[in-house]
């Protein structure tokens, strides 16, 4: 009995209670504002209903399969990922009467949501040891820039980049697989080389950093940098570089690695700046969006308007107007989410964010081999980087690019990925099958 009970996951199996609370409650709330109908039932909730039942399915399988991962790191997800499918379902009617094509968006983020759930499951369950990606770093890396390059000749273009792949009614964003790939590589190859990496050589009166055992990591990262700045990816490319040097940084701890990196990202700016009449609109759009309030700035005006409205409680689900801001299920929903749950719905989302890479980097710390380590910071970067670019877009903080608010905004693609994500760091945290 003992044994049995030692099995079960009761931390984590109360931690899921509120967030599907909330979730259900959050869509009955929905509901009862656009319909104004106080008889329901509770197929009018039912989404949340199969979202509770297959959250709760997933911890009673890794209670059954003796898995020992962190327990506190799903529900957290839950709970981000449990909003972001709540706020699809209210942006959907509002968004189908200006624009027929989203008419299906709510329905689309919960097949991609369970898409997730299933990705999450599969890589807990089958990858039993993350050693083996290590040991097919190079095949990773080519073939996350091969994919990348791929898209930029058979890709379709939208809003003035090619980064989409059309695979029958589904569409594929490359860089959001590459990304994986890319921070697989650098975990791998900075566990082999980390001493290399740390030690210098004297060359005269300067002792500089081992060269050639630097190259390989700058020759891919830059190779990469070229892909997703030729697809005019620039959000990505932003991405990609932080998670670069963050990592370096990690394993080094050089200080010096970190200033020649933003020397670089300064010159790379100034030349982006100069080259790509893109990077430019949206410099100026930050500085000040009211030199053309119904064009280039619209959407940032309509953001901030947005978030002003919510005040500290804010409208309420479905009691605002979120739909005035364009792209406002992907590139603007935390200007949806300030609008209608206020300034503490927008702090609640920021501090599950905090949490969701303190858990991460936990689980870094905690992680039994130097693969492990880097491997699981080098993905929790990932989601802490994309958290700061779009909120801090979205609230004129640094200029905005197109990147997805993790577990929130609408994108199957990201949304897979970042499950997968929380799925190779469950694995890793567990003590007994990480190596």
């Amino acid at each position: 009995m003992k044994a049995i009970l030692s099995r079960i996951r009761f931390t984590e199996l109360q931690l899921l209670v509120v967030p599907t609370i909330m979730t259900m409650v959050g869509l009955l709330t929905i509901y009862l504002a656009s319909t104004r109908d106080l008889n329901w039932d509770w197929r009018d909730i039912w989404v949340s209903i199969a979202y509770t039942i297959a959250v709760f399915a997933i911890s009673i399988w890794f209670t059954i399969t003796g898995f020992k991962g962190d327990q506190v790191l799903f529900p957290i997800v839950v709970c981000i990922s449990g909003l972001g499918l709540l706020m699809m379902q209210r942006l959907t009617p509002a968004l189908a009467e200006i624009d027929d094509s989203y008419a299906t968006l709510a329905r689309q983020q919960l097949i991609y949501l369970g898409g997730g759930l299933f990705l999450l499951l599969a890589v807990v369950t089958i990858v039993r040891r993350i050693g083996w990606l290590r040991r097919y770093k190079y095949t990773w890396a080519f073939g996350g820039l091969g994919l990348m390059m791929l898209t930029m000749v058979i890709g379709t273009e939208r809003y003035g980049a090619r980064l989409w792949i059309d695979v029958g009614p589904f569409t594929i964003q490359s860089s959001e697989i590459s990304k994986i790939a890319l921070v697989v590589f650098l975990a791998a190859y900075l566990a082999e080389n980390q001493e290399l990496i740390v030690s210098t050589y004297r060359l005269g009166p300067l002792r500089l950093p081992p060269i050639p055992y630097l190259l390989p990591l700058v020759l891919m990262w830059g190779f990469s940098m070229l892909v997703v700045v030729a697809q005019n990816d620039l959000g990505t490319a932003l991405l990609f570089f932080s998670v670069f040097l963050a990592m370096l940084y990690m394993a080094s701890g050089r200080l010096s690695y970190v200033i020649a990196g933003l020397s670089s990202f300064g010159i790379g700016v100034y030349l982006a700046y100069n080259l790509f009449g893109r990077v430019q609109l949206r410099v100026a759009n930050w500085l000040d969006p009211w030199r053309d309030p119904v064009d280039a700035g619209y959407q940032q005006i309509q953001g901030e308007y947005a978030l002003a409205t919510g005040k500290l409680f804010g409208t309420g689900l479905a009691q605002g107007h979120p739909a005035f801001i364009p792209a406002v299920h992907s590139d603007y929903i935390f200007a949806a989410i300030g609008e209608e749950l206020g300034l503490f719905g927008t702090l609640a989302v920021l501090l599950l964010s905090v949490l969701l890479v303190f858990r991460g980097f936990s689980i870094s710390l905690r992680a039994r081999d130097s693969f492990g380590r880097f491997l699981a910071a080098g993905l929790t970067t990932i989601l802490a980087v994309q958290t700061l670019i779009i909120v801090g877009g979205t609230v004129r903080l640094i200029p905005l690019t197109g990147i997805t608010l993790p577990f929130i905004s609408a994108g199957g693609s990201s949304l897979l990925t970042n499950f997968i994500i929380i799925g190779l760091l469950l694995r890793i945290s567990d003590p007994d099958l990480a190596g």
